[in-house]
């Protein structure tokens, strides 16, 4: 704390700060009714995109959605059916997946637990909300508002800590991030949450959303909030997969597009616990080989530039 109105971020970095003033406080979110989208909103090319970006955010956490889903999700591609049944198919292949494993917690409802200790066998089921998510699209309001919305999106039904933010200082029990996790307030305090985020967005909106910046200068500062969020750590699991979506919508309207297609589990850790010892390069390096000139009237979550004219 440096002063009575200053909430000060340190790092392993530099010990920066990210700005000052006291975000006021809010409730999550508000439940509310799912509403679907009609099919046919997305072309066939934009649903191919959604497919494939959601197989590597999935990936990138070691998940891997099973062959029912995976046919579902190729009938969805063709247009042959709704979203609604991707998700349909593959919450009945989570259920499956959960009595396989004799897990109490999740034997008659899916919403148990978190990110952090069901991952894999709840793969089918994120998979399926990233390709809804990518239809039903969000508020881009660049705040903690739209990692909240994003975060309850792709997790609603099915972890109870969809959307909440996280209530505790993380620790080794409860993240895989082992060089923070050293110490128990590895992450940003729990408790300034709020506070934290909204200094980032502050900063962000001060760079105007990171709009008419030339490429280097972009990727720089992608790279720099990508990290500063990645210390904010405002869920419990779940982090990396909300930010990479948040981050190809940030960068789509600043006239950039990412393709998260070629980048490996290896190097994307590497990249972070790289830049947790205060050394952005890595992701510098990983945003300039994958990012390139936005088509604006097109989906902007991508994992594979080659899926026909929406690219």
């Amino acid at each position: 704390m440096a002063g009575d109105d200053t909430v000060t971020m340190q790092d392993k970095r530099n010990h920066r700060s990210l700005f000052q003033r006291f975000h006021r406080g809010h409730s999550p979110y508000q439940h509310q009714r799912r509403i679907y989208p009609m099919m046919g909103c997305m072309t066939p090319a934009e649903r191919a995109s959604a497919v494939a970006f959601a197989l590597k955010n999935c990936a990138l956490e070691a998940m891997t959605p099973g062959e029912a889903t995976m046919r579902a999700a190729a009938s969805y591609e063709r247009g042959l059916e709704a979203v609604t049944h991707l998700i349909d198919v593959a919450d009945e292949q989570t259920a499956m997946r959960l009595r396989a494993a004799a897990s109490s917690a999740g034997t008659d409802r899916l919403a148990a637990g978190s990110l952090d200790d069901h991952a894999t066998d709840r793969a089918d089921a994120v998979f399926a909300r990233t390709v809804l998510l990518a239809e039903r699209r969000w508020n881009p309001s660049g705040d903690l508002d739209e990692l909240i919305a994003i975060h309850k999106d792709l997790f609603e039904g099915v972890f109870e800590d969809a959307g909440k933010l996280r209530t505790s200082n993380t620790t080794r029990e409860v993240t895989n991030d082992r060089e923070r996790a050293a110490n128990p307030e590895a992450f940003f305090p729990a408790g300034l949450i709020e506070t934290g985020a909204h200094n980032i967005a502050t900063e962000l909106a001060d760079k105007r959303n990171l709009h008419a910046m030339d490429r280097d200068v972009f990727v720089h500062a992608l790279a720099s909030l990508y990290d500063e969020l990645g210390y904010l750590h405002p869920f419990r699991g779940g982090n990396a997969m909300v930010l990479r979506i948040f981050g190809s919508r940030l960068a789509h309207d600043a006239g950039w597009d990412l393709d998260w297609g070629e980048v490996t589990r290896e190097e994307y850790h590497a990249a972070k616990h790289t830049a947790y010892r205060g050394d952005i390069s890595a992701f510098e390096d990983m945003f300039d080989r994958i990012l390139r000139p936005a088509n604006p009237t097109r989906v902007f979550l991508i994992a594979g530039w080659n899926q026909g004219p929406a690219h």
